[in-house]
């Protein structure tokens, strides 16, 4: 037998202490498509506004929709290059 120390392996990550890149780059592409829905609702409403003067209230509701799916859109891509701050360790200072 020998006296030799068993091998120290780094400390594995705990779960959403590190988000992969795999996950990140699918993140930004389900943003990208969720962008979509808000640039046709600016186009819808941009083209109704400037035939009437005003928005049409038959298209308002989905134009408000896509604006909405929009800005979900731009809060994934957001969150996904800003990514997740690791937990504080208990006992730690801020």
């Amino acid at each position: 037998m020998s006296d030799t120390p068993p091998p120290v392996l780094p400390p594995a990550p705990t779960p959403g202490q590190t988000r992969g890149g795999c996950l990140t780059a699918l993140m930004v592409i389900a943003g990208v498509i969720l962008l979509l829905p808000g640039l046709c609702a600016l186009l819808f409403g941009g083209i109704s506004i400037s035939d009437s003067g005003k928005i049409d209230s038959d298209i308002a509701p989905l134009v408000f929709l896509g604006l909405v799916v929009g800005i979900g859109g731009v809060v994934l891509i957001w969150a996904a290059i800003r990514g997740r701050k690791a937990p504080a360790h208990p006992g730690t200072q801020p």
